[in-house]
C-alpha cells in the first residue's frame, strides 16, 4: 500500500479559497472521519431543506465542516470533493478540501489531515506520482511547471503544447525512426548479405542523416524557446540626454523614469519587464555613458556597462540633432558583435548625425529612426525585437519550441551520438560499432520523456516543483 500524502495546494496568503489536497489509498477515509456534511441546506426564502450530502461519492462536492473527530473542534466551513483513482491527477484517489483562504485554516486543516495518518507530501510528488503512474510523461511533468511559471500567452501557449504530449509526440517518432534503424542493423548482424552491404551502408547514412536533422531543428528552436520561456534581456545604452528614460516610459505605456533636458538625470539602471508581441521583455534603462568627475555617476555608468555586457538585445541610442562624439564611439567599440538595434532619436529636429560611420562600426545592426516625441518608430523597434527573437520568422502557429535547459543538452547529446555514427558509417567502420552510437542517440531522447531516465534524474526534475502540485 503506498504511502497517502497531503499538501496546501495554493499559494499561502488571504484569499478566498485555499486548497488541501490529498492523494493515496487512505485519502476517502480521511475525508469520512474529519469532514461532516451539512444536512439542513438553505432553501428557497430562507427554508431549510433536507439534502443528502455523502462524504466519499466519487466526483461530488459537498458543502460541510471540517472537524476535529477527537475533540469536536469545528476548523473551517469547506466544500470537499473525492475523486476516484485512476481517473484523477495522480491516477490514485485524490480528495480536496476547498477552505477558506486564510493561513490558520490551512494550516489546521492540514495538521488534521497528516494527524489521521498522511504524511506531508515533498515538492512536486503529485506530479511525480502522476509520472510513476503512467498519467504523465517526464517533459509532461516539467510542462507543468512552465504553466505556473509562465510569464506570457505565448510561453503558456508552449507550455501548454508540451503538456499535451504534441512535444513528447516529436520526440517518440524520432525514437522510432531511431528504432527501425537498430532493427535493421540487428538483423543484418545476425544474418549478413555480402551482396547488400554497400547498398545498406548507403541507406543507413541517409536515414541518420536525415534524423540529425529532426533534431537539429528542435536544437535550433532552443534560444527563441528559452527567451520564450525565460525573457528577453534588454539593455538601452546611449551619453545622457539621447532619450533612453523615454523610450523605457514609451515602451512601458507609463512614465516610469523621470524625463527632464539635464543631461544625466538617470544616475542608476532601472529595471522593468514587459510583454511585447506576447515575449517576456526585462528592458533596463542605464546612466548615460559619458565622461565624469561625479563619484555617483562614475557608479552608475560602471553598471550600465556591467548590465550591456549580459544582456540578450542592446539597444544603442543617438541623437539626429548632434554629430556624432567620442563618447558615441566609444560605446560603438564596446557593443560590436553584440545584437543591437541603433535608434536614432529625435528625428524632428534638424539632423546632423551622419549615420555612414555607425554602419560601417556596427555592419551587421538595424538602423531605426524615431522620434519619441511623436512616437514614431516605435512599432518599428517592436517588429525589430520580434525579428530577433525568432531569427528572422514569425513563429507558425503549429511549430514547437524546446524551452527546457535539459532537453536542449540531451538533444545536443543525441545528434552528436548520430553524427559519430554517421562518420563510423562514412569510413565503412563493423555495424556493431555504428550500432553503439545509434543506439546512444536513442537512449539520450529517451531521458528527454523519462524511458530511459535515471533515478537522481527524476529527483532532480521533481525538486524544482513547488510543494502540493
Amino acid at each position: 500500500m503506498k504511502e497517502t500524502i497531503a499538501a496546501v495546494s495554493t499559494a499561502y496568503g488571504e484569499g478566498g479559497i485555499g486548497i488541501v489536497r490529498i492523494s493515496g489509498d487512505a485519502a476517502e477515509q480521511i475525508l469520512t472521519d474529519i469532514f461532516v456534511p451539512a444536512f439542513d441546506v438553505p432553501g428557497k426564502e430562507g427554508h431549510k431543506t433536507q439534502r443528502k450530502n455523502t462524504v466519499g461519492e466519487n466526483r461530488k462536492l459537498i458543502y460541510g465542516t471540517v472537524t476535529d473527530p477527537k475533540t469536536g473542534e469545528k476548523i473551517d466551513e469547506a466544500l470537499a470533493v473525492f475523486m476516484k483513482g485512476p481517473a484523477t491527477y495522480t491516477r490514485e484517489d485524490i480528495v480536496e478540501i476547498n477552505c477558506h483562504g486564510s493561513v490558520i485554516s490551512l494550516r489546521k486543516t492540514l495538521a488534521l489531515v497528516l494527524s489521521m495518518g498522511a504524511r506531508p507530501a515533498e515538492n512536486g510528488e503529485f506530479t511525480k506520482r502522476a509520472f510513476i503512474n503512467g498519467r504523465l510523461d517526464l517533459s509532461q511533468a516539467e510542462a507543468v511547471i512552465d504553466i505556473i511559471k509562465a510569464k506570457t500567452d505565448k510561453g503558456f501557449g508552449i507550455a501548454m503544447d508540451q503538456l499535451s504530449g504534441k512535444y513528447s509526440k516529436e520526440i517518440s517518432d524520432i525514437r522510432n525512426r531511431i528504432k527501425d534503424i537498430l532493427v535493421q542493423i540487428a538483423v543484418n548482424i545476425d544474418y549478413p548479405d555480402e551482396d547488400i552491404e554497400e547498398i545498406m551502408y548507403e541507406d543507413l547514412k541517409k536515414s541518420v542523416s536525415q534524423i540529425g536533422d529532426m533534431i537539429g531543428i528542435l536544437i535550433d528552436s532552443a534560444n527563441t524557446g528559452r527567451i520564450i520561456k525565460e525573457g528577453l534581456d534588454v539593455v538601452i545604452v546611449g551619453r545622457p540626454n539621447v532619450g533612453k528614460s523615454s523610450l523605457l516610459n514609451a515602451l512601458l505605456r507609463e512614465s516610469r523614469a523621470i524625463v527632464t533636458e539635464i543631461p544625466g538625470t538617470t544616475r542608476d539602471t532601472i529595471e522593468e519587464t514587459i510583454s511585447l508581441k506576447g515575449i517576456p521583455v526585462k528592458i533596463t534603462d542605464t546612466a548615460g555613458i559619458h565622461y565624469t568627475d561625479d563619484h555617483i555617476e562614475r557608479i552608475g555608468i560602471k553598471k550600465s556597462k556591467s548590465a550591456s555586457e549580459k544582456a540578450d538585445l542592446i539597444i544603442f541610442m543617438l541623437d539626429a540633432s548632434q554629430r556624432l562624439t567620442d563618447e558615441d564611439r566609444e560605446i560603438m567599440e564596446a557593443i560590436i558583435g553584440k545584437k543591437t538595434i541603433v535608434l536614432i532619436n529625435k528625428t524632428d529636429l534638424e539632423k546632423k548625425l551622419e549615420t555612414d560611420e555607425i554602419k560601417k562600426t556596427l555592419s551587421s545592426c538595424r538602423l531605426i529612426e524615431t522620434s519619441l516625441l511623436s512616437g514614431e518608430g516605435l512599432s518599428e523597434i517592436e517588429e525589430e525585437i520580434e525579428k530577433l527573437v525568432y531569427g528572422g520568422h514569425v513563429k507558425q502557429q503549429n511549430s514547437l519550441l524546446v524551452t527546457n535547459a535539459r532537453h536542449e543538452t540531451l538533444l545536443k547529446e543525441a545528434a552528436r551520438a548520430l553524427l559519430d555514427a554517421e562518420k563510423m558509417i562514412s569510413n565503412g567502420g563493423a555495424l556493431e560499432f555504428i550500432e553503439v552510437d545509434i543506439k546512444r542517440s536513442y537512449d539520450f531522447l529517451g531521458e528527454i520523456t523519462g524511458e530511459t531516465v535515471s533515478d537522481d534524474i527524476i529527483e532532480e526534475v521533481f525538486s524544482r516543483f513547488c510543494l502540493g502540485k
